[in-house]
C-alpha cells in the first residue's frame, strides 16, 4: 500500500512543514518514506512544492508522475498541479486562495477555505494545516492519532505554544470534510 502526495504553494504557507509532518507521521508508524522539498528562488513568496510518499513495501523511485492526492494553497499551485492528480485520486483546494475553472471530474476535488478558517482561529500561517485535516481521511496510511504524535515531536519541543492551534486548525478540516 502506498500514498503519493504532492504539496504546493507559495513560499511561507508552511508547505515543507506540512511534508515533514506527514514523513514524521509515517516514520513513527514504521513506513518506508520519501520526502523530497523543492523551492523556488525567493525565500518568501515564491514557489515552493514537496512531495511525500508513504508506503508500507520498498519505495523504487522518489519520483511522483502522478500523485494519488494533493493539497494546493493557491491559483498558480492548482494550475500547475492539478493535472498530476491520477484519475480516482483527491486534491486539496485553498478555495480562499484558488477559484476552480474547469474543474477536473475524475478526482475527488475538496474545496476548503482554509485561509478563511485559520483566519477565524486567530493564525493565518495554518491553513496548512487545515487542508490536512481534510485530506486525512482519503490517505490509507497516516491517520490523525499519527499526525498528532508527528505534531507533538516536530511542535511542542520547539514552539509548544503553536501546537494546541496546529491541532485545532486539523481537527476543523477534519469536521469541514465531514459538514
Amino acid at each position: 500500500m502506498m500514498d503519493k502526495v504532492i504539496i504546493a504553494g507559495f513560499g511561507g504557507q508552511g508547505v515543507m512543514f506540512l511534508g515533514k509532518v506527514m514523513t514524521y507521521a509515517g516514520m513513527g508508524s514504521n513506513l518506508e518514506l520519501c520526502w523530497i522539498p523543492s523551492y523556488g528562488p525567493e525565500m518568501r513568496g515564491g514557489t515552493a512544492n514537496c512531495s511525500v510518499i508513504l508506503s508500507d513495501e520498498e519505495i523504487y523511485s522518489p519520483v511522483i508522475d502522478f500523485a494519488d492526492a494533493a493539497i494546493v494553497l493557491n491559483k498558480p499551485a492548482y494550475e500547475k498541479f492539478a493535472p498530476r492528480v491520477k484519475p480516482g485520486g483527491v486534491l486539496v483546494v485553498n478555495s480562499s486562495l484558488a477559484q476552480l475553472e474547469n474543474p477536473r471530474e475524475d478526482i475527488t476535488i475538496i474545496e476548503i477555505p482554509a485561509t478563511d478558517m485559520a483566519n477565524e482561529i486567530g493564525n493565518t500561517s495554518i491553513a496548512n494545516m487545515v487542508c490536512l485535516g481534510a485530506l486525512l481521511p482519503h490517505l490509507k496510511l497516516i491517520d490523525l492519532p499519527k499526525v498528532e504524535k508527528a505534531m507533538d515531536e516536530l511542535v511542542a519541543k520547539r514552539r509548544p505554544e503553536l501546537l494546541d492551534t496546529n491541532l485545532l486548525a486539523i481537527n476543523k478540516g477534519i469536521a469541514y470534510k465531514k459538514s
